[in-house]
C-alpha cells in the first residue's frame, strides 16, 4: 500500500515510517523536517496549508497523520489548538476528497483526562470513559475524534485515532530508575508509557487491518513504569478512585479494545529494556 506518514521525522514517525517499510509499504515522509537517516522519500509542507497538504497526499492509498505540536506546554495554548486543528482537518479533508482508503491518526491519551486526580473515573480507565480535556492540546485531540466522526459519517472512510501514551525509546528507560522512590512523580497518567516500537506496531495494524467506521484506541505498554504493584500505587496516589482487577503490574492504561480489535501485542518493555522489536505476524 502506498502510504503518507505526515510528522515522519519525530519520535514515533521514525519508528513508524521504518516498520511500513519494513513490512512492504511504500512510504512518503512528509515533515518540515527531513529524517537524518531516510529510509523512504520525503516531501517538506506545513499541513496548515491545505493546498499543501492536496499536493502530498494525491497518488496515495491511505495516511499515518502523526504531525501536531506533540504536547501542552511547547507554544501558546491559542496556537496549539489552531495547528493541530487546522491540520488535522485539511488532512481528514484531501483524504475524503482525493478518495484515500484509510486514515490511522494520532489522539492522545490526554484526552481521558491528564493529568489524573482524585477525580478519575475508574481504574483501568479505557475508552468507555468519557473525554475530559484538560489544555488546549487535549481539546485539539478530542476535536480531532469528533472530526473523524464527521468526515466517516460523510464519506465512508475508516478513520482509526490511536491515543498514545507517553512515547518512549529505550534510551528514555535511564530515567525511569529516578521514578521509583516517588509514587505520585508519575501519577498524572497512571505510570503508562509505549515504546516508539509498539507506536508503529499500532500504526501498521490500523492499516492493514479490516476495519469500517471510526473509531478509538488507547495504546500503550503491557505493564507501568514503576517497580511497586499496582495496589500499592493506587491506594497512595488514587485512593478513592473505583478501582476493577488492577494485575501487579499491568498497565492501567487498558489495551483491551486495541487487542480485539486492532491485534495489537505490545512487544517492548522498560524491564527488558535490552529487547528488540520483533517482526509482527
Amino acid at each position: 500500500m502506498k502510504v503518507v506518514v505526515t510528522g515522519g521525522t519525530g519520535k514515533a514517525g521514525r519508528a513508524v515510517v521504518r516498520e511500513l517499510v519494513a513490512h512492504g509499504h511504500h512510504v512518503r515522509n512528509v515533515d518540515l523536517a527531513p529524517d537524518p537517516n531516510p529510509v523512504c522519500g520525503f516531501r517538506r509542507a506545513d499541513l496548515t496549508d491545505s493546498g499543501q497538504v492536496f499536493e502530498c497526499l494525491a497518488g496515495y492509498d491511505a495516511v499515518v497523520h502523526l504531525a501536531a505540536i506533540a504536547r501542552p506546554g511547547l507554544y501558546t495554548e491559542a496556537s496549539t489548538f489552531q495547528i493541530n486543528v487546522m491540520s488535522t482537518f485539511n488532512v481528514f479533508n484531501a483524504v475524503c476528497l482525493l478518495g484515500l482508503k484509510r486514515v490511522v491518526w494520532a489522539s492522545s491519551e490526554t484526552t481521558l483526562g491528564l493529568p489524573f486526580d482524585h477525580k478519575l473515573a475508574y481504574l483501568p480507565i479505557d475508552e468507555e470513559a468519557p473525554p475530559v480535556p484538560k489544555s488546549a492540546y487535549a481539546l485539539s485531540k478530542v476535536v480531532g475524534e469528533e472530526m473523524a466522526r464527521y468526515f466517516n459519517a460523510q464519506t465512508g472512510v475508516p478513520f482509526i485515532g490511536l491515543r498514545f501514551s507517553n512515547v518512549f525509546t529505550e534510551d528514555d528507560y535511564a530515567l525511569i530508575a529516578s521514578w521509583q522512590s516517588d509514587a505520585r512523580a508519575r501519577s498524572w497518567n497512571a505510570w503508562g508509557y509505549v515504546d516508539a516500537r509498539d507506536v508503529a506496531q499500532a500504526c501498521r495494524l490500523g492499516i492493514e487491518v479490516p476495519f469500517e467506521g471510526a473509531d478509538v484506541f488507547i495504546i500503550a505498554a503491557a505493564d507501568t513504569v514503576m517497580e511497586r504493584s499496582n495496589n500499592d500505587l493506587v491506594r497512595e496516589a488514587f485512593p478513592n478512585v473505583p478501582t476493577r482487577e488492577l494485575g501487579g503490574h499491568d498497565t492501567l492504561l487498558s489495551i483491551m479494545k486495541a487487542e480485539a480489535v486492532l491485534g495489537y501485542r505490545p512487544r517492548c518493555s522498560w524491564r527488558t529494556s535490552d529487547q528488540t522489536s520483533e517482526e509482527s505476524p
